[in-house]
């Protein structure tokens, strides 16, 4: 109980700034992050999940939250996280809670890292006092011009040597391995730059304080039915989808991360993401901010020795008696000091390190990564997730879509035909005809196709295996002429069809061809219509050629059957006979 009782001061030290600071960046009053904290302390620290994971106010969903209060209002702010959590609750009790660790790391890192460059973005101009002029777009493509005025403002520089102050104690503090294990880095470089401001008097902005009952709005009967109106309702589901899902993915991500830091009870994540609902619904009846499960206090919480889930409980103790006792310490607090705790956090969310081996060992996943953290500057939070969503599983697809041929007969020896070039390495031969057979397993599993397994498939392939056995190993005509067996192995979708069609129509035209698909793993519908319609077309051509040749044979017989004898002396006669003529 002493190690959860020292751990939970130092969360408690940790949270503070964060909780402010984020609802400052949200746009609401700093007085409802210390709500969420709290929340996330005394309720959702209480419910089974995760033992030592720590819940509040987190960064990550500081710009949707901050859209959220823009597009629909304070007031509405509550209904939305309500509507979150009670959602939370729903898939918590369907047991989806384990399917989150099925989403793609990729995708999760280009959100994050996405989060990070809209926060830092939009914290640059808190940092030097300046108002932001919006979205994510608008912030970067302003801050040539915010770099301008700030140089010609003697208030923002000042301002921003206030914010770099924080950022450099931030960077410096935790190297300091004794004093950062007493003191979290975060309320260190807080507390001096705000002693800083006060000693000096310094003209900057300060947080502004309303009071912990002021600041508490619960959600009215009008704001859920404003949020409900057909013109607001499409961007109603959609800010609703991105709180849950992005606070839900974030939570359980930390989950798995914290349980990778200690050695106790692992997290049970369908009872963690209801206890994360519950946590939110209660955040959205009192009008507060979203809580996720945050990494930063979580990993305090254990590096300060916690044993169990009395730490987290006991920091929202810590968290209410400083909201309620003393509200009037935030007014004091510089909001460039907040800006520079926020672009530090929004830097640590960009997986820079992480990013160069990726692009060096599965280049597919840091393109995904990079495509959702563009997609989220340029659009917003929920379009850009879905697109990074939808690019992951359409890499996924394309990667296990494999499939090559196996060639036996074009040349007397095996090749494996991965590309275009190897299907059409051998030269045709100049017999009169082919045909094509499948095998008796090729086309049976799909209806509707354009073969039959029945008819063409089996019968085919016994009519190729019989004429190859009666023409010595699949020769014919003296060996001008044989069999090529064509053998598909891997995965047949129509991602893969084009270049599937290019190589079997590459295969010389004049020659029987056996197509045996018992080597593949996976034949989806529109692969099959295209073989069987590949196969039909290949025998239609090859019976009208080989009535083309019965026809001119014909016509050579009955030219020849006046003059008799064989082939040789039959020419010499017909030449002597128009001589004669």
């Amino acid at each position: 109980m002493r190690a959860d009782f020292t751990s939970s001061l130092v969360v408690f030290l940790v949270a503070v700034p964060l909780c402010v600071g984020v609802a400052v960046a949200s746009g609401v009053p700093a007085e409802l992050g210390l709500v969420t904290g709290v929340v996330g302390g005394l309720l959702t620290g209480l419910l089974p999940g995760s033992s030592l994971q720590v819940s509040g106010p987190a960064a990550g969903l500081t710009v949707l939250v901050y859209e959220a209060v823009q597009e629909y209002g304070l007031g509405a702010l509550g209904a939305l996280v309500l509507a979150a959590g009670l959602l939370q609750l729903t898939m918590g009790a369907l047991r989806l809670g384990r399917w989150f660790r099925a989403i793609s790391v990729a995708v999760v890192q280009g959100m994050l890292a996405g989060i990070g460059l809209v926060l830092i973005a939009g914290q640059l101009y808190a940092l030097a006092d300046a108002p932001a002029p919006g979205s994510g777009l608008a912030n970067l493509g302003g801050l040539p011009n915010l770099a301008v005025a700030t140089a010609g403002s003697g208030r923002s520089l000042t301002a921003l040597a206030v914010g770099a102050g924080t950022i450099v104690v931030l960077v410096l503090w935790p190297r300091l391995r004794r004093a950062a294990r007493v003191l979290p880095a975060p309320l260190v470089a807080v507390a001096l730059a705000t002693v800083a401001v006060f000693v000096l008097d310094l003209p900057v902005a300060r947080v502004e304080v309303q009071g912990l009952l002021e600041a508490v709005q619960p959600p009215s009967a009008a704001a859920f039915g404003r949020l409900v109106e057909p013109v607001m309702l499409a961007g109603t589901i959609g800010t609703v989808l991105a709180f849950t899902l992005i606070a839900s993915a974030e939570s359980l991500f930390s989950a798995a991360a914290v349980d990778r830091l200690h050695e106790g009870p692992r997290t049970h994540y369908d009872k963690e993401l209801m206890a994360q609902g519950a946590g939110n619904a209660v955040c959205g009846m009192l009008g507060s901010l979203p809580m996720t499960a945050v990494i930063v206090r979580s990993a305090a919480n254990v590096q300060a020795g916690a044993r169990t889930k009395a730490s987290r409980v006991l920091h929202g103790v810590w968290l209410l008696v400083f909201a309620a006792a003393f509200p009037a310490a935030l007014g004091v607090v510089p909001l460039a000091a907040l800006a520079g705790v926020l672009i530090h956090a929004g830097c640590k969310l960009i997986p820079l390190k992480e990013f160069g081996p990726l692009w060096r060992k599965h280049r597919g996943e840091a393109v995904v990564l990079a495509t959702t953290a563009v997609a989220i500057v340029a659009t917003n939070m929920f379009e850009g997730v879905l697109l990074g969503l939808l690019m992951a599983i359409a890499k996924s697809a394309w990667e296990t879509s494999h499939v090559h041929l196996e060639i036996v007969g074009s040349e007397g020896t095996a090749e494996r035909a991965g590309t275009e070039d190897d299907a059409a390495a051998s030269p045709p031969a100049p017999a009169p005809s082919g045909a094509t057979a499948l095998s008796a397993t090729a086309l049976s599993a799909v209806p509707g196709t354009a073969v039959s397994a029945g008819s063409s498939g089996a019968s085919g392939a016994a009519g190729a295996a019989g004429a190859a056995e009666a023409s010595g190993d699949g020769l014919a005509d003296g060996g001008a002429r044989r069999t090529i067996r064509v053998r598909a192995v891997g995965h047949a979708t129509f991602l893969r069809l084009p270049k599937l069609l290019d190589q079997l129509e590459a295969l010389p035209r004049d020659r029987e061809i056996e197509l045996d698909l018992s080597g593949l793993r996976h034949l989806d519908h529109a692969c099959a219509a295209a073989l069987g319609s590949w196969a039909e077309q290949r025998r239609s051509t090859a019976e009208g050629a080989g009535k083309g040749d019965r026809t001119a044979d014909a016509d050579e017989a009955d030219e020849a059957a006046p003059f008799g004898g064989d082939g040789g002396t039959g020419g010499a006669e017909r030449t002597d006979d128009r001589h004669r003529r």
